[in-house]
């Protein structure tokens, strides 16, 4: 005979992971864990500068230098950071994710050499930069993780104005040159210090390193060339991410500047716990209950997976914490086919009401089975992690 059995809510394992702490890069820098984009690059340029190998002579300012490029290189990605957040060092071993990206450090090494009093000559106020990269969160469903799933999302970002078309300038007007920096975003001041005659570069205050002027700003942009958008766009999820995954949408960020790309869009995955299923991995646990008489005599008995019922048979003489593997039956792999397993792990079920028969039978069982104890070399967690490889 058949049973279906609905499985104990509450499991025997709870898998989390923790942060690995050696050389903690936001202590490097300076800064919280919840510091803001802006906060990291603003506290990396100062000690940047402090620990500069052509400023600092310090015996130990170069490996210093060495350590806050390597922090900054890690927090300034998102990708990187979030797993840095989530698995410490040990996690960016590989690429992760679904894409790669390397910010460009061109702009911060270029404010350092102002920061020390050198022209560039590049002009960078008006070259083309890459847009801002926005972050969105989604959440799934535990199936939606499993099985992957197409959904809709909707989120904000700038886009050219589309009544200037960018120009910042109200139709029929256009912009001018600026006539303080004459039309190259920056002044130059040429001081004298103690290394001689330096010309230090900062953004035209006319113009604000725009390297024009407006004299009537667009009314629906404000002269800044970019208006607010509501965005809805439908996304694929691969079948097996988790929760804490990133998707990088290239192009769906911000717009660049001055002809440079525009950003990405990180989609952030949160998935919602199931109620009866624990993921490890790509292995689904489920903690189910059998009776004693299942446990002593053996049964058949049908299980829920995500896939629906599977059939198990119970050997007889089961004891507690005794874990079945159904093949197949856990989370697809990302990056090669096929699924983890399935892990039920068996919990008898001890009865904590009887009926009279009941106790007259179970009397009857401790009477023939006798009172005499055995001590165990292990104990039930000892079976527990050596059967799921822990």
């Amino acid at each position: 005979m058949w049973s279906r059995y609905v499985p104990t809510n509450t499991g025997l394992l709870d898998h989390r992971l923790e942060i690995m702490s050696n050389g903690d890069y936001y202590e490097t820098l300076g800064v919280g864990r919840n510091a803001s984009d802006d906060e990291i690059k603003g506290a990396f340029r100062k000690l940047a500068r402090q620990y500069h190998p052509d400023v600092n002579k310090d015996h130990d300012a170069e490996e210093k230098f060495k350590e806050i490029n390597e922090a900054y290189g890690v927090l300034s990605d998102r990708e990187k950071r979030a797993r840095y957040d989530r698995f410490g060092k040990a996690g960016l071993g590989n690429t992760g994710g679904f894409h790669d990206y390397t910010e460009d450090f061109g702009d911060i090494f270029e404010d350092l050499l102002r920061g020390f009093g050198f022209s560039t000559g590049r002009g960078s106020r008006r070259s083309p930069r890459r847009g801002r990269d926005l972050q969105m969160q989604v959440a799934l469903t535990f199936e939606e993780a499993v099985f992957g799933v197409e959904k809709e999302i909707e989120f904000q970002r700038e886009e050219t104005c589309s009544r200037c078309d960018g120009s910042g300038a109200e139709p029929g007007t256009s912009p001018v040159r600026c006539s303080t920096c004459q039309g190259q975003g920056e002044v130059r001041q040429v001081r004298q210090t103690f290394l001689g005659q330096m010309v230090q570069t900062a953004p035209c205050p006319t113009c604000n390193g725009r390297g024009e002027t407006i004299s009537s700003p667009c009314k629906t942009c404000h002269g800044n060339g970019l208006e607010r958008k509501t965005i809805k766009k439908k996304v694929q999820i691969p079948a097996g991410v988790d929760g804490g995954t990133q998707i990088r949408l290239a192009g769906e960020g911000g717009p660049g500047v001055y002809g440079g790309p525009n950003g990405s869009l990180f989609i952030v995955l949160d998935v919602r716990p199931h109620k009866f299923f624990k993921r490890r991995e790509n292995d689904i646990i489920l903690n189910l209950d059998i009776n004693v008489a299942q446990a002593v005599l053996g049964a058949e008995i049908e299980v829920p997976t995500l896939d629906g019922d599977e059939k198990l048979k119970i050997p007889a003489g089961t004891q507690p914490g005794k874990v079945f593997h159904l093949k197949s039956k856990g989370v697809p792999y990302l990056r090669r086919s096929g699924r983890g397993e399935q892990l039920v792990i068996v919990n008898v079920a001890l009865p904590t009401k009887l009926t009279k028969e009941q106790r007259e039978l179970f009397e009857k069982l401790a009477e023939s089975l006798g009172t005499t104890v055995k001590p165990q070399e292990k104990g039930f967690l000892d079976w527990l992690n050596e059967a799921l490889g822990g």
